[in-house]
């Protein structure tokens, strides 16, 4: 369980991440801010892409980034988005990126915060957002 510090500097950094965002289409902006079981925290923001399909979540972003630098082990992650980078409300994760999660992340215990301030989120379990996940463990 993540203490009231550590949500706050999450949320602080998801928010922050939202500067970044690339998003010349949708402008909606995402920010994302990932803590390893390290103690490290990997940033992301979404990064749009004429094509499409090419276009990068926050998220995946922030695991990408982690991952591609060794980390295999996390504890939560913040998201934040809204348009034009105004947080009105919730912005889960995709399903894409809740697949990303379950390659990497215990579903009973890696912490999903949806937030719009450091006074409004909410905490879920990578389990209660992707129920019945398809992960490393159906491949044994």
């Amino acid at each position: 369980m993540l203490d009231k510090k550590m949500i706050e500097k999450l949320i602080s950094t998801a928010i922050e991440q939202l500067n970044y965002s690339y998003t010349p289409y949708s402008d909606f902006k995402v920010g994302a801010a990932l803590l390893a079981e390290n103690g490290n925290i990997y940033k992301g923001c979404n990064i749009e892409n004429a094509g499409y399909t090419p276009t990068n979540c926050a998220e995946r972003t922030a695991f990408f980034k982690a991952v591609s630098e060794g980390v295999r082990g996390f504890q939560a992650i913040c998201v934040v988005g809204g348009k034009s980078g105004v947080l009105t409300e919730f912005a889960p994760p995709c399903g894409v990126c809740r697949q990303v999660m379950m390659e990497f992340c215990n579903p009973d215990k890696f912490q999903i915060i949806l937030a719009v301030s450091q006074e409004k989120y909410e905490i879920f379990t990578l389990r209660e957002l992707l129920p019945l996940g398809f992960g490393p463990g159906n491949l044994e």
